[in-house]
């Protein structure tokens, strides 16, 4: 039995973070679907015009990234990539359905979401510091580096693969999702200002979706300093 673990000095130095899960045992992962990508337009177009950076749920997420020794402007949260990209009046290719679905969420509740896919993971999917010898490579790329000590990582505790680099900044290659992925878990994560009633609300709209959309086979949990791990059965 596998896990997903958040460490407790996460929880030490950042009390309010709270992270909803979805865990997706089966899925069909479409590369094209209109019913997707018309309110995710939609959602982008509202969007446009405004600058969503300054809101606070996403300036909660640079002033962890400092607290932490990251500079958020040269690696931004995901969320704030998203929020730009859009502000210099870009959207998002379709990558597959799951893909769209992370993205449209991610900006209609303004915080980072995101999954991985679990065959490709050994050991427990683990959210803590890093020791600087675990090893990633990133999405779309084939050289491998390592996280900086001290940063925030989610990773394999078993063959210390790197899912995502300093929080929710960039993701690792070996897990990404695409059109043959079957299981997955996806993090929608809240800090600061967040409340756990937005990460429950944003968490079960997606799974509502991917249920919907996708043929999903899943269960939804959250994890925060009350509850730092749970089992998966996947």
């Amino acid at each position: 039995m596998r896990k997903i673990i958040i460490d407790q000095e996460v929880f030490d130095q950042f009390p309010d973070f709270k992270r909803g899960l979805i865990i997706v045992s089966d899925i069909e992962n479409a590369l094209g679907n209109k019913r997707i990508k018309k309110p995710l337009n939609k959602e982008i177009e509202s969007k446009a015009g405004q600058d969503w950076v300054e809101h606070e749920n996403v300036k909660a997420w640079d002033d962890a990234y400092l607290k932490f020794g990251s500079n958020p402007n040269q690696f931004p949260p995901s969320i704030k990539s998203l929020l730009k990209r859009i502000q210099k009046g870009g959207g998002f290719p379709f990558i597959n359905s799951v893909v769209a679905l992370f993205n449209y969420i991610s900006i209609k509740y303004l915080i980072p979401c995101g999954g991985d896919d679990v065959d490709k993971v050994e050991g427990n999917l683990h959210l803590g510091f890093a020791k600087g010898n675990e090893l990633f490579i990133p999405l779309g790329s084939e050289d491998q580096e390592n996280p900086e000590h001290g940063e925030v990582i989610y990773f394999d505790d078993k063959t210390l693969n790197v899912m995502c680099r300093r929080w929710n900044w960039r993701n690792g290659d070996f897990t990404k999702i695409t059109e043959h992925t079957k299981k997955i878990v996806i993090n929608i994560d809240g800090i600061g200002p967040v409340s756990r009633s937005l990460v429950e609300e944003a968490r079960d709209e997606l799974a509502k979706l991917l249920a919907e959309q996708c043929s999903a086979k899943i269960i939804t949990d959250l994890l925060d300093k009350d509850k730092r791990e749970i089992d998966i059965n996947l």
